[in-house]
C-alpha cells in the first residue's frame, strides 16, 4: 500500500479564502448552480443555496422542480429559481443553467429516479466546470457505476454509508481507516473525495490527505451535509484563475464548516444545534479573515 502523510488547518489558513477586491461586482464572485431538491425536499436546496451565498458567491441559481418554486422564492429571495417539469426535464433547461454557472453543486435532495439520473448524466457528460457531487448524486453513481468515469476532476462528499455503496465495502471497514479509504477512491477515479466523519478526510489521490479537526457532535444533524456542499460550492465560485486546487478548496470548506458548527454550538449548545445554525454562524467565522 502507498504511504501518505496527513495535514490539518488552523485559523491562519483562513487566509486561503479567495480575496475580495474592492473593484468588483456580483459577477466577480461567481455563480453557483444548485441542482437540488425534489418533492418534499425543498429544504436541501435551500441549505445549499444559502450556504453558498453566505460563503461569498455573487449569485446562486437553484435548478429544481416546479413544486419547490414558491417555497424557495419565499425562503431565499436572493436566489434565482429555475424550475422544471419533474416528469420531463428538457436538455435545453439543463444546458442553459450549466452554461451560466461558475461552479455546480448537484445531488442534495434530488431523489434517485429517472429524472434525477438524467440531470446527473447530463451534468457529468457535458460540464467541465468545478462541481460538487453530494447525497443522491452519489447514490445514483453507486446504482449507475458506468457514470463514475465521468466524475474525474469533480469533488464528491460521501458519508460512510454512501462510501459503502460506492465501493462495496462494509461501513465498519471504511470507518476504521477514513483517510486511507478516502485516498484510495480519489486515486482510483481521479477525483477529490471528502469522506465525512467526526474527523473528515479530504484527498485528491496524492500523497497528502487532509484530516479535519474543527467541528463537534452537534453537527450530526439533518441538512449539515447540504450546508457543507454549499460552502464548498461558494468557495469554488470565487476561485478566480484556479488559485486553489480542488483539494485546497474542499479542505478549506470542511474546515470552515466545522468552525461554523463550533461557533453555533457556543450559542445553542451541541444538543440543540441544527443545520440553519451552522449557516447563521458563517458570518462570524468569515468576518475574522484579514
Amino acid at each position: 500500500m502507498d504511504t501518505f502523510s496527513t495535514f490539518s488547518y488552523t485559523k491562519n489558513n483562513l487566509s486561503l479564502m479567495p480575496s475580495r477586491p474592492q473593484k468588483s461586482n456580483k459577477g466577480t464572485f461567481g455563480r453557483v448552480l444548485c441542482i437540488c431538491g425534489s418533492h418534499g425536499m425543498a429544504g436541501a436546496a435551500y441549505f445549499v443555496a444559502k450556504s453558498a451565498l453566505r460563503t461569498g458567491a455573487g449569485l446562486v441559481e437553484i435548478l429544481t422542480p416546479e413544486c419547490n418554486r414558491n417555497v424557495l422564492q419565499t425562503l431565499l429571495p436572493e436566489a434565482i429559481v429555475t424550475s422544471y417539469d419533474y416528469e420531463n426535464v428538457s436538455d435545453e433547461i439543463i444546458d442553459s443553467a450549466l452554461s451560466r454557472a461558475t461552479a455546480v453543486v448537484c445531488g442534495c435532495g434530488i431523489g434517485i429516479n429517472s429524472t434525477s439520473r438524467k440531470l446527473l448524466a447530463r451534468l457529468l457528460r457535458s460540464c467541465e466546470k468545478p462541481t460538487v457531487l453530494d447525497a443522491d448524486a452519489l447514490n445514483l453513481l453507486s446504482r449507475n457505476p458506468s457514470l463514475l468515469k465521468y466524475a474525474e476532476g469533480k469533488i464528491i462528499t460521501p458519508h460512510p454509508a454512501e462510501m459503502s455503496r460506492l465501493t462495496g465495502k462494509d461501513i465498519s471497514e471504511i470507518t476504521e481507516s477514513i483517510p486511507t479509504e478516502c485516498r484510495e477512491l480519489a486515486k482510483k477515479y481521479s477525483l477529490t473525495c471528502v469522506l465525512k466523519d467526526h474527523n473528515t478526510a479530504v484527498s485528491d489521490g496524492s500523497d497528502r490527505v487532509y484530516v479535519n479537526t474543527s467541528g463537534n457532535n452537534g453537527m450530526a444533524t439533518a441538512g449539515s451535509g447540504d450546508v457543507l456542499a454549499g460552502i464548498i460550492g461558494g468557495i469554488l465560485s470565487q476561485n478566480r484563475e484556479n488559485a486553489l486546487t480542488n483539494l485546497q478548496a474542499a479542505s478549506l470548506g470542511v474546515y470552515i464548516h466545522g468552525l461554523a458548527g463550533d461557533a453555533a454550538a457556543l450559542t445553542v449548545g451541541e444538543y440543540s444545534l441544527i443545520a440553519s445554525d451552522i449557516i447563521d454562524a458563517l458570518p462570524r467565522v468569515l468576518s475574522s479573515i484579514k
